[in-house]
């Protein structure tokens, strides 16, 4: 099965990011399962490497990794990222 996920949303204050990458972790262990993911507009800070969040909070980018790990691919917008000012060495 193909999955594809497609994530606007800022990495933190809403919780469909965190739960949309809690999804593609999970879907991305089973076997058999193809997972996409394409960040766009505020998302595009999740694949900001080094993020630094409080002690107890979860952290979109280990999150992002876990998935990555599993062999999710992950689509960054390349005009959203310019737009926020992250280079691609600033990504993960």
């Amino acid at each position: 099965m193909k999955t594809l996920f497609i994530l606007n949303d800022p990495p933190y204050g809403s919780e469909r990011t965190y739960n949309a990458l809690r999804l593609a972790g999970s879907l991305s262990q089973a076997q058999g399962e193809q997972v996409k993911l394409f960040l766009i507009g505020d998302a595009v800070a999740c694949a900001k490497g080094e993020q630094k969040v409080p002690q107890g909070y979860y952290n979109v980018e280990v999150m992002l990794g876990r998935a990555l790990r599993n062999g999710a691919e992950v689509g960054v917008c390349g005009t959203c990222i310019e737009a926020r000012g992250l280079g691609e060495a600033e990504l993960t």
